[in-house]
């Protein structure tokens, strides 16, 4: 621990990702249109019912992240122009699930 009380190790070492998540499920990724990052859209999260759970702008990378109940989920992604992509995904507790989304 460093001396100000932050938490994080000393010389910026990264913290690893079963640390980082703890008893949560995670689901994270990233949006990309011939290679490049959408980075205007949203990502969006729902149940296995087909229900609507959460909703996140993408960022300047195209990343997403959602913290999310273990099981099954659908992601689907919403971009301008009419572009959209869906991936059935599931999440498990204390992982973090990785997603590359091509629109």
């Amino acid at each position: 621990m460093t001396g100000d009380g932050c938490g994080a190790p000393a010389g910026g070492a990264p913290v690893s990702a079963a640390r980082d998540v703890g008893g949560q499920a995670v689901v994270q990724g990233r949006v990309t249109q011939n290679g490049s990052a959408v980075a205007v859209g949203y990502a969006r999260l729902l149940d296995s019912g087909g229900d609507f759970v959460a909703e996140v702008p993408l960022g300047e990378d195209g990343g997403f992240r959602f913290f999310a109940a273990p099981g099954s989920w659908t992601l689907r992604v919403l971009a301008p122009g009419n572009v959209s992509a869906e991936r059935v995904v599931s999440a498990d507790t204390g992982k973090i699930t990785e997603l590359e989304v091509a629109v």
